[in-house]
């Protein structure tokens, strides 16, 4: 007896830390949403993020319900036929109606899993044949380029941004719109993920066609969110970060006219009232790494 209510008191006060700690940044309402009815899967800001919510959702509450009947099956056999002397039960074997029922039920759940997986992967894919917006993504060893096919700079050639060292990479999209992103990689496999966007996909090098490095989404919220490189690339992978800036249609023509008058992305960003610079995330030190690689070969 002391030592459960030692447990309970332990539990009890680990619940009490993590509400705690979890209310500092997020409300009680939202702590309940976030892990107890959307279990920990992010909103997302995309149509397409809303049915990959939705099937990541529901298929919790069937695991669940499924558990909770595995559960239930479980206490009643422990309960139903626990020990009540020393007679042999009965012993039967090869109960064939039984073993078509257990065969049944999984392949059911597992059909219908794969059904409404199936379902939501053709909606988050589905590509209108004339998109509102098409931007083109190209991924290189360690850093990204943007580049806005529809435009013309002073130069003639298509506005880009191109990402340094110095310098997180802003990618530039209107809310409301259907944008379309064609993907290309100059080296090896990257993976284009912007988390919010409940999606990512890989860049294979040398797809020439492009069918396979291309998808579109609808953003439906303004705000900065960060970008990443989702695949293990070589030695400075995790430099390959970037921030996409979801803006009002209104402001993303702005963005572009003022990036073909020659301004630079800092600048347009500026011109539209945004932050010229990432907020969602920072350089790393590529010196300081380079400095400490050098000391750990010398080391060695």
């Amino acid at each position: 007896m002391a030592r459960g209510s030692r447990l309970a008191r332990l539990a009890a006060l680990g619940l009490l830390g993590v509400l705690t700690l979890t209310g500092c940044a997020i409300t009680e309402r939202e702590f309940w949403v976030e892990n107890f009815v959307r279990f920990g899967w992010p909103e997302g800001i995309t149509d397409q993020a809303e049915s990959m919510r939705t099937l990541w959702i529901w298929s919790s509450y069937a695991a669940l319900l499924i558990g909770g009947v595995v559960w239930a099956l479980i206490a009643y056999t422990v309960i139903a036929h626990r020990k009540k002397g020393d007679e042999l039960p009965r012993q039967t074997a090869y109960n064939l109606p039984l073993e078509i029922v257990y065969t049944i039920i999984p392949f059911v759940i597992i059909a219908g899993l794969f059904f409404f997986t199936v379902v939501t992967q053709n909606e988050v894919l589905d590509r209108d044949e004339e998109p509102d917006t098409t931007i083109a993504v190209n991924a290189f060893k360690w850093n990204w380029q943007f580049v806005y096919p529809e435009t013309a700079g002073p130069d003639g050639e298509p506005v880009d941004t191109v990402g340094t060292s110095t310098e997180i990479p802003i990618l530039v999209v209107p809310t409301d719109r259907t944008v379309q992103f064609d993907l290309a990689s100059a080296d090896v496999i990257h993976s284009f993920w912007v988390p919010e966007f409940l999606f990512k996909l890989d860049i294979i090098p040398g797809n020439e066609n492009g069918r396979d490095n291309v998808f579109q989404v609808t953003v439906r919220e303004e705000g900065a969110y960060v970008g990443r490189c989702a695949e293990l690339c070589g030695t400075y992978h995790a430099y390959m970060n970037f921030e996409v800036r979801a803006v009002t249609p209104d402001d993303y023509d702005a963005y572009l006219d003022a990036r073909e008058s020659g301004l630079s992305t800092y600048e347009a960003l500026e011109e539209i009232g945004e932050e010229g610079v990432a907020s969602t995330t920072t350089p790393l030190d590529l010196i300081q790494t380079k400095v400490v690689e050098q000391l750990q070969s010398a080391g060695d």
